[in-house]
């Protein structure tokens, strides 16, 4: 067990990572980050920041001698890096669910073989083998990277009568997944939580709308059946298991017009559609991450509200000018976080905000106005 006044180690100094820290001070803990590029929004908070190349040994050994265990905020990290710092302190999740998790033909063909329901998908390295399988498949499909995809990067909708050359040297890639296109009624995620003696808890599961392929709003309780709702917690919980993750997993589901909820992306972290445990649940997943990889008890995951969180972008700065938070501030039950992100940038995710009433339309409703308000100052 690694109590209060030890130190965490996170790789990557984004906005997670940020928020991790923020949780671990708050509990106690010190809070280190490695970071290749300086003055990373972790590092504002953190105790120290190590900025080096992720290929930088003697970098890597400074940092994990300087904290007390490991952990990571996003996946692009090679995997021999954990495998090289677990020589010095203990890392979670292991490198084995990384490795599974950055790559999607290593994920979908994990999934598939633990039985877990997904798109079918075909493994692609050639334009001869992208023909043949999506005249197999016959109907829309999606071209994915197999490497390094996140909010839509690398990927493409392929639609009956459009070009499968066009579409295979846009990607300069030598291997991709190709997915059936599938029609669904709703999005929904669930963040698992798995301890060092395989205890599972689950975060309420959260519905999910994304504008131009970024999560746009997580709804909590997601519209969903109690059975569905279940469904996809047991769903998450069997991968984590799987996977045999110390720490967090999240879990993307797509629920089909047939009323079949079938996974389609993992991340061994904390998850954006996440943030709303900050505000309406007695554990945050950031709260949560750290007592799994410090071996403390489980903390609550209950919802004490309904609650709406809505990305902010960088789209709602007029140039270098932000928003006019104070509209959003006077709204009751609204809480703003930000993420000192230093340059706003179209689609860049520069901070969010929870609308938390006791009614979700409300919350709806009430997310919904004051990202218009947002847009128009």
């Amino acid at each position: 067990m690694i109590l209060p006044g030890a130190t965490i180690g996170c790789l990557g100094g984004g906005q997670l990572g940020r928020m991790l820290g923020s949780e671990a001070r708050r509990m106690g803990y010190g809070f280190h980050v490695y970071e290749p590029s300086a003055g990373c929004p972790a590092g504002h908070i953190a105790g120290r920041e190590f900025n080096a190349p992720y290929e930088d040994l003697d970098a890597l050994e400074k940092f994990a001698k300087s904290v007390d265990v490991i952990t990571f905020e996003f996946e692009n990290i090679p995997t021999d890096v954990l495998q090289e710092l677990v020589r010095w302190r203990p890392v979670y999740p292991n490198w084995q669910a990384l490795s599974i998790c950055q790559n999607r033909e290593r994920e979908k063909t994990f999934l598939r073989d633990q039985g877990i329901p997904l798109a079918p998908f075909a493994i692609i390295d050639s334009l001869e083998t992208l023909k043949r399988e999506w005249e197999t498949m016959n109907s829309a499909a999606v071209l994915k990277t197999a490497d390094f995809g996140y909010d839509g990067k690398g990927q493409v909708k392929l639609n009956l009568g459009d070009s499968a050359k066009d579409a295979w040297n846009s990607f300069d890639q030598k291997k991709a997944v190709l997915e059936q296109w599938i029609e669904f009624d709703l999005e929904c995620s669930v963040i698992c939580a798995r301890s060092r003696k395989g205890e599972i808890r689950t975060f309420p599961v959260a519905e999910n709308i994304h504008t131009d392929h970024i999560l746009d709003l997580s709804i909590v309780p997601a519209r969903l059946s109690e059975i569905q709702k279940q469904e996809a917690r047991e769903i998450a919980a069997t991968i984590a298991e799987k996977l045999d993750v110390v720490g967090l997993l999240a879990v993307e589901l797509f629920l089909t017009r047939s009323g079949k909820l079938i996974v389609n992306e993992l991340a061994p972290r904390t998850h954006n559609s996440g943030h709303y445990t900050l505000d309406a649940c007695p554990t945050s997943q950031f709260e949560q991450q750290l007592r799994m990889i410090c071996g403390l008890p489980m903390g609550d995951v209950a919802l004490r509200s309904s609650v709406v969180m809505v990305n902010v972008l960088g789209d709602v700065w007029k140039e270098t000018t932000p928003p006019a938070w104070e509209h959003l501030l006077k709204q009751p039950g609204v809480r703003l976080h930000l993420y000192g992100k230093d340059k706003a940038v179209p689609g860049r995710k520069m901070g969010h905000f929870c609308v938390l009433q006791d009614d979700l339309e409300t919350a709806i409703k009430t997310a919904e106005h004051l990202k218009s308000v947002l847009k128009s100052f």
